[in-house]
């Protein structure tokens, strides 16, 4: 089969289509998935560019992805919840990861149906991003019914699920996000009245001389300025979720990345200094009277059957910015690179699979 992959850690320019054998059933809970959609999304990237090097050695060649969409193949002798043909999502862990390819190997707990409603590439756009949102509004501590929310980059990958759970499954009483000028007004259009309260255009304006001080129960922090918002945060119960600044040593070592077969352990130093620089964060948020933390994404099918009934329900609907065709290597490096840089991109980006012929 073909996968798009790399040969050493690399920018997307390196992106290339390799051919890899198929897989096969090696454990009774494992189910094979013929993909017929995947997304990119920031982590595929920099895991791909080595920002995890010095506490993984990753081997070669490497496929890339997490996220995919497609059919039941095969299923191992253990497997109750598909059958060959269902229609269904994924976010793989890092011990299965390759959605960018023409077949992926999963365990069934992290797998779910595919909503009804949504396409294979819909769906594929799916199950990383809006699955990160989704723990990291459960994290808050209290009931976020009425609270006010900030969801920086509401255009983004994350950011766009992150409005619509805050606003139609939390019930947030204020929802406000940032975009760039020119996306202001396709707010209400891509993800739809109602769902932000207040957007403010970063280009022109600091967040902090228009959004009172002290006002913001809730802050997911999907750009990495955690540390300059503490000013606007509510003291006592306001709380940050970040999944753009860095974990502590501790967090990325029992976290999913490092969750594989040849029980990888960050070293002694990086780990040191990671728990250091969390710990300056956590204390100048307390200083505040506010709660920070950075998150790990837990991949998880039961995540994903809720999010898909939210879907159902007219809750929670996707953004896809651009779609490219795995087999295009040079459209997919494109692509890659507008998420890679940060800049311009819209939504989400899908890589339509297709079969090449190579399995």
């Amino acid at each position: 089969m073909q996968s798009v992959g790399i040969t050493s850690h690399g920018k997307p320019s390196e992106f290339q289509l390799l051919t890899f054998p198929r897989p096969e059933i090696t454990d009774p809970t494992d189910v094979i998935i013929k993909v017929h959609a995947a997304s990119v999304n920031p982590v595929d990237l920099k895991k791909a560019d080595g920002i995890f090097k010095l506490a993984l050695k990753d081997s070669f060649p490497y496929k890339i992805g997490y996220d995919a969409a497609g059919t039941v193949t095969d299923i191992g002798n253990s497997v109750t919840r598909f059958k060959i043909g269902d229609a269904v999502y994924v976010r793989l862990p890092e011990s299965h990861r390759g959605s960018w390819s023409e077949y992926a190997l999963c365990p069934e707990r992290y797998i779910a149906l595919k909503p009804p409603s949504l396409s294979f590439e819909e769906a594929a756009s799916i199950p990383l991003a809006a699955t990160t949102a989704f723990q990291a509004l459960r994290k808050y501590a209290g009931d976020l019914s009425g609270k006010t929310v900030l969801v920086p980059a509401g255009l983004g990958g994350t950011g766009l699920f992150a409005c619509h759970l805050a606003k139609h499954v939390f019930h947030a009483g204020k929802v406000i996000t940032t975009v760039s000028t020119s996306k202001v007004a396709r707010i209400p259009e891509l993800l739809g009245e109602g769902t932000v309260d207040e957007i403010i255009d970063y280009k022109k304006t600091d967040l902090k001389s228009i959004i009172p001080h002290g006002s913001i129960d809730f802050l997911f922090d999907t750009t990495g300025l955690a540390m300059e918002y503490l000013c606007l945060m509510r003291p006592k119960t306001g709380c940050i979720i970040s999944i753009s600044t860095a974990p502590s040593g501790t967090q990325l070592q029992n976290s999913g990345v490092m969750r594989l077969p040849h029980r990888p352990v960050l070293p002694f130093i990086p780990r040191l200094v990671l728990n250091t620089t969390d710990s300056i964060r956590r204390l100048r948020a307390w200083r505040y009277g506010v709660s920070y933390s950075y998150m790990f994404l837990e991949p998880s099918g039961d995540d994903l059957d809720s999010l898909g009934g939210y879907v159902e329900q007219g809750k929670l609907r996707t953004v896809i910015g651009t779609m490219v065709d795995m087999q295009d290597i040079d459209e997919v490096r494109k692509a890659c690179q507008v998420v890679y840089s940060n800049q311009g991109g819209l939504g989400k980006v899908v890589i339509r699979v297709s079969s090449l012929g190579n399995e």
